[in-house]
């Protein structure tokens, strides 16, 4: 990595030691060799860079490289990054993939061995890795901790293998993260015991405060979806040391805008401590997780950021490793090219098979929230037409379907309301964590269109507007872009109008359909499989008699 050695002035902002001073910052190949403090020093404010410290970088539809010349606008150096989506469909070759692109530019991708792929037993993934392959991976050390232990359920009931992942992390020294929504008591406390010690899952301030007592660091998240930062807040003053700043999931269009830069902004505004707000980001995930990213003290590595002012927090410059890598807006990281990996097999599919037949009873409809990865559910009358069951736009109760991608298989049908669709369907390969292919709609020959989009492009997100079509492809593993950031956003942020423009009123109706068949988030879901109840972690029938 190219660096300089230099000097500049300015308003320390000494996280560690909590205070600010002027003073005089010295690099030299990269690192931080001396820092003075200078009365009359003047200029603009030097702090560490900032570190999201849990997301998947798949979820920006971005490869790594690409994730990095944008993020860096924004004042972040590093990642917490969670190889999770990209294992689910290639396994440990997307996960050295990610690897191999993150270390072809001067960022800080800190990645993790995913814990959980398939992430259930109940749905069809492209990949399995299982206890060999985490051994392997653990011993790396491009590997820094055990992604987020999503099976809870075979924690509280010590599940062999489970218990045999986290022996692992133990045997190698490095921390496990959390994913436990709802779970609180007795049963956070035996969660927490087992070794896991981060949660970036709750939602409300009663279940954080139970997680912190029992010694978890909590994750206050704020992606593109699920946004948990107004509940959650308060942590930041209450618990300073066991708080740290994430957003989880961040689309393309929403990192143009920004990125912790945001969190720190808002926090700001509330009054919380400046110190406090400013370690969940620095010092907090560095600590934690053992990092090596700089926090501005001598001997680190000169990972720091520049702003005028702390009210606004605007960045003005980011360094990694003394490497100036943005500057005003701009990224100096150079896009990087590489050949698409990616396991995608499925054939197209027919309004036929999508006729769901009337049974007796009510229907089971998934109720989903704007900015929530939970799920509701109701019974309802459904509409029908020469006996088979409708959407119905008027009332919001569409169709929504998955289908295999792996291999040829049919596609699984259920009901869904939040979405507000009027007409048109909308259609993703990002569809967490399996990744099969996803869509909604208001009638079933949208659904067939803008599914097929997707599957002859081997992988993408698409909406359909009657005669109008529209797709945005995504090659690496059907998740993700190698294009330009930028362009991507600007393509998701169209794409994204025109799914609104179809009737949702949700604030990001493809990351949110991109949950709707998480199974691991109660309550209820769709897999490839069929209807998934959360709650009892097992299928349920579309019809309650």
């Amino acid at each position: 990595m190219e660096t300089n050695s230099f000097e500049i002035s300015g308003q320390i902002v000494d996280v560690v030691s909590r205070r600010i001073f002027p003073g005089r910052l010295t690099i030299e190949n990269g690192r931080i060799t001396s820092i003075s403090e200078e009365s009359d020093a003047l200029g603009p404010y030097i702090l560490p860079g900032l570190i999201d410290a849990h997301i998947h970088i798949e979820s920006s539809m971005l490869i790594p490289s690409e994730f990095a010349r944008m993020a860096v606008v924004h004042g972040t150096v590093a990642t917490v990054s969670d190889p999770h989506e990209i294992g689910n469909v290639l396994g440990i070759e997307g996960v050295n993939f990610m690897i191999r692109n993150g270390k072809k530019v001067p960022f800080r991708f800190y990645f993790g061995a995913p814990s959980c792929v398939p992430a259930t037993g109940f749905e069809t993934a492209g990949a399995n890795i299982g206890l060999e392959e985490i051994d392997s991976l653990l011993k790396s050390d491009d590997i820094h901790y055990l992604s987020e232990m999503m099976n809870f359920p075979g924690v509280l009931f010590n599940d062999q293998e489970v218990m045999q992942k986290l022996a692992l992390a133990k045997k190698y020294n490095k921390p496990v993260d959390g994913h436990a929504p709802g779970v609180n008591g007795v049963q956070a406390a035996a969660y927490a015991g087992a070794g896991i010690t981060t949660d970036h899952e709750c939602f409300t301030m009663e279940e954080a405060i139970d997680k912190v007592k029992f010694g978890m660091s909590i994750l206050i998240r704020e992606g593109s979806a699920a946004k948990n930062f107004d509940a959650l807040a308060g942590l930041i003053d209450l618990y300073p040391d066991q708080v740290m700043f994430c957003s989880d999931d961040k689309h393309p269009n929403d990192l143009v805008k920004g990125h912790i830069d945001q969190l720190i902004r808002r926090s700001f505004a509330l009054g919380f401590d400046r110190m406090n707000v400013l370690r969940a980001c620095t010092v907090n995930p560095v600590k934690h997780y053992n990092l090596d990213s700089g926090l501005l003290q001598e001997g680190d590595t000169a990972d720091f950021i520049i702003v005028d002012n702390l009210d606004d927090f605007i960045v003005r410059q980011t360094f990694i490793e003394g490497r100036k890598v943005a500057e005003y807006g701009q990224s100096f990281i150079p896009s990087v090219h590489e050949k698409p990996v990616n396991n995608f097999n499925a054939n197209s599919i027919t309004e036929n098979s999508l006729k769901v037949p009337v049974a007796e009873g009510q229907l089971k409809v998934i109720e989903c929230y704007d900015g929530q990865l939970i799920t509701g559910q109701r019974l309802t009358d459904p509409i029908c037409l020469n006996g088979f069951v409708c959407s119905d736009p008027g009332h919001d109760i569409l169709k929504i379907v998955v289908k295999n991608r792996y291999s040829d298989a049919m596609p699984t049908i259920g009901f869904i309301s939040g979405f507000g669709l009027k007409r048109g369907a909308m259609a993703s390969s990002v569809a967490h964590d399996s990744h099969n292919i996803i869509s909604v709609g208001a009638d079933d020959r949208s659904i067939v269109e803008a599914m097929n989009l997707v599957i002859e492009s081997k992988g993408g997100i698409s909406v359909v507007d009657g005669s109008e079509i529209f797709l945005l492809p995504l090659p690496y593993a059907g998740i993700m872009s190698g294009e330009d950031g930028w362009k991507v956003a600007e393509s998701y942020e169209r794409i994204d109008e025109k799914a609104k423009n179809l009737g949702s009123t949700l604030r990001a109706p493809y990351m949110t359909l991109s949950f709707m068949a998480l199974l691991v988030i109660p309550d209820l879901k769709l897999g490839d499989r069929g209807l998934f109840d959360g709650k009892t972690f097992s299928f349920t029938e579309l019809w309650e008699k």
